[in-house]
């Protein structure tokens, strides 16, 4: 188990300063969860979003460093047994992780630091760091969900599967969540998470 530093220790941050926060944002696989991130930083460039680490390749147009560190399998494991990660998880075949000290710091300085991570993850880092907000990005519909998937025609048939019978059971899981919010209409799930944000 991974030792990790309370959240509210943040609270020690210099005068007049307010308290940074954690700000988890998870949902199934499909949901638009990075559309709408892209246009949450966008909006909000004052926001730190955390970069995660993955074994998976580069999709098409994807940038390492800007949308994953893409490393290897035996890097991530020996980053694990070192204690790089705030949580990681396997997904879909492929490791993925948030590192640590980047995000502890820039919460101890006061910002708002964003993951877009997996449930397994977003459950880990809620035992770590309760005050976290933590936000489930739903579908409309499981039907819906099942042709943004194929939309995207970046997956073999076996990989939709998996998704697939993967997003159920985290659809399940959204009532643990502060927030739920329905991706049916973009500019009001960009609003809803907006005002869960910045209230």
């Amino acid at each position: 188990m991974m030792q990790v530093l309370p959240i509210q220790s943040c609270a020690t941050t210099k005068e007049g300063q307010s308290p940074g926060k954690l700000i988890v944002l998870t949902g199934p696989s499909g949901v638009g969860k990075g559309t709408l991130m892209r246009s949450l930083l966008q909006r909000h460039p004052e926001l730190y979003y955390s970069v995660s680490v993955t074994t998976r390749s580069p999709r098409p147009g994807e940038i390492n460093g800007k949308n994953y560190y893409f490393i290897s399998r035996r890097k991530f494991e020996q980053l694990v047994a070192q204690g790089q990660f705030l949580e990681w998880a396997e997904f879909a075949g492929n490791y993925y992780g948030t590192p640590r000290e980047a995000v502890l710091n820039q919460v101890l300085s006061g910002k708002l630091v964003v993951l877009e991570i997996e449930l397994e993850g977003a459950r880990q880092i809620r035992t770590s760091f309760p005050s976290a907000l933590s936000i489930f990005i739903l579908p409309p519909s499981f039907e819906e969900l099942e042709k943004r998937i194929r939309g995207r025609g970046q997956d073999s048939e076996e990989a939709i599967a998996r998704r697939l019978c993967r997003a159920k059971v985290e659809i399940k899981a959204a009532d643990e969540f502060d927030v739920q919010i329905v991706n049916n209409d973009f500019e009001t799930a960009l609003n809803a998470i907006e005002a869960a944000l910045f209230k």
